[in-house]
């Protein structure tokens, strides 16, 4: 053979910070370790023991998506994936689809619409706005669309479109089906898949559910799995091809090599969402956040959506002049470890709160890292304050993260 081994082969250890880092950004975020040890555990992804837990994922994921009948699969990539997995098999070619726009997110949805050429409108929303549920009722009643997408938590503007349940019910009035990109949101807050007549639900395993990046997870409704059944013509996605995986995830047939490890982490993942219930989880991200959301604002700093339209899951703060928002984050995570996130294109950065970043400890030692890069860049913020108001937060809802 011609060509040798390269000379520059580099160990992990040499890569790698020798202090990890607190993942505190818009995704990925930290992982308990019985998650993290289950993703190191690999078995006969065609074996009685695996169909064994792909019974169990499918039973905890639809306690998750609150659905009682909602046909699960799962996904060998990521949220994208199965945000394309709904798009592939719910979208005909030709027919019309609704895509509401209020991030990048929200606009990776209307493009892979297109890519099956579907004939899409876009509803732009306003810049730091949630959809409002009588003008995308008027667009339906206009368009008349097929398909209706939206996200539920858009990480890139950090717009929580909360009326959701409504618009929802505005499409189901003109026999449109809903897909939904839940992946921040889905067990960091009210999700009712069931009740608010959703056809669809898209997660990845990086954000809420506190899993790794690369497993994701689709429901789709009786209605949606109904028009699945019935469609005739070939779809141009082959792995993603919803009757396709349905013989690896009901019929325990072959289509592809499962990612066992992934969906053992991702089965440890929603045994420990199951395990603390919903209403406590729920609970637990909203105390986190607000009490963060507090204490930026104690420092001195401005969050970028008010609090109508904003998702707790990601919290983002607007950038003061004459500081730089890649030279803060560079500052952060060389100097304290931390790292939080940039923009999609708002002068914004964004601190995460989905799953294990929603600790006590890694509330504080964010908040620290955040307010003394501020002073070390020359911004002068009142730390003191914005930790008292943290903390004093925190004791007044009666914070509690043990579990």
């Amino acid at each position: 053979m011609r060509i040798k081994s390269p000379d520059n082969i580099l160990s992990l250890d040499n890569i790698l910070p020798e202090e990890p880092l607190l993942m505190m950004g818009a995704g990925p975020v930290p992982i308990p370790a019985r998650v993290a040890a289950a993703n190191g555990i690999v078995i006969n992804h065609l074996g009685d023991t695996m169909a064994q837990i792909i019974e169990q994922v499918k039973l905890m994921s639809r306690y998750v998506f609150q659905t009682e009948t909602g046909h699960i699969l799962g996904v060998a990539g990521p949220g994208s994936a199965a945000m394309e997995m709904a798009v592939a098999n719910l979208v005909v070619p030709g027919s019309k689809v609704l895509s509401v726009c209020n991030g990048f997110f929200s606009g990776r949805l209307a493009e892979m619409a297109e890519r099956v050429e579907a004939d899409v409108v876009r509803l732009v929303v306003e810049e730091g706005q949630s959809a409002d549920p009588e003008v995308v009722a008027n667009y339906i009643e206009k368009h008349q669309p097929q398909v209706l997408t939206i996200v539920q938590g858009e990480t890139s503007s950090t717009v929580c479109n909360s009326e959701l349940a409504a618009i929802a019910a505005a499409a189901k009035e003109h026999n449109c089906l809903v897909i939904v990109d839940a992946v921040c949101t889905l067990s960091t807050m009210e999700f009712d898949m069931d009740a608010w007549g959703i056809d669809a639900v898209i997660t990845g395993g990086q954000k809420g559910l506190s899993c790794i990046p690369g497993v994701s997870l689709i429901g789709f409704s009786n209605k949606a799995w109904e028009h699945i059944q019935s469609r005739s013509d070939q779809l141009r996605h082959w792995c993603l091809d919803a009757k396709l995986a349905d013989q690896f995830w009901y019929k325990k047939s072959y289509h592809y090599t499962a990612p066992v490890s992934g969906i053992l982490a991702i089965h440890e993942a929603l045994r420990l969402v199951c395990t603390e219930t919903l209403k406590s989880r729920f609970d637990r991200h909203q105390r986190s956040s607000l009490a963060l959301q507090v204490g930026i604002e104690a420092m001195g700093l401005d969050l970028y959506v008010k609090p109508t339209a904003r998702l707790n899951s990601v919290v983002g703060i607007s950038v003061p002049n004459g500081i730089d928002a890649k030279q803060l984050l560079s500052t952060m995570s060389n100097r304290y470890k931390v790292e939080i996130s940039g923009s999609f294109g708002a002068n914004i950065v964004r601190i995460g709160q989905m799953g294990e970043q929603c600790r006590a400890h890694n509330l504080f030692r964010t908040l620290h890292a955040f307010g003394t890069s501020f002073n070390a860049l020359g911004h002068k913020l009142d730390v003191p304050a914005g930790m008292a108001a943290l903390e004093s937060s925190l004791d007044k809802s009666g914070f509690e993260d043990h579990i």
